[in-house]
């Protein structure tokens, strides 16, 4: 009872890691074209180029806003 809370939150967590990494970039996005993207994340982006949007927040100076604008342009690509 006591940690209740804190266990819903980190399952919540896990959740949405476990999307983060089914949620795959295609090998052929041009970065460049991502509004909003920093100029840091695009060039990491492109020199290591990740499968997921899991595996783009693990790289070191890719801040969680970054991913978030990138799965925003992958969701308006889709459409």
């Amino acid at each position: 009872m006591k940690y209740e809370g804190y266990i819903a939150r980190q399952d919540k967590q896990i959740q949405r890691m476990v999307k983060m990494e089914t949620k795959l970039i295609p090998p052929t996005l041009d970065y460049a074209r991502v509004l909003g993207l920093r100029n840091e994340a695009k060039q990491k982006l492109t020199k290591f180029t990740p499968r997921s949007l899991g595996q783009a927040l693990r790289i070191s100076g890719i801040t969680p806003a970054d991913v978030t604008l990138l799965a925003i342009h992958l969701d308006r690509a889709k459409n």
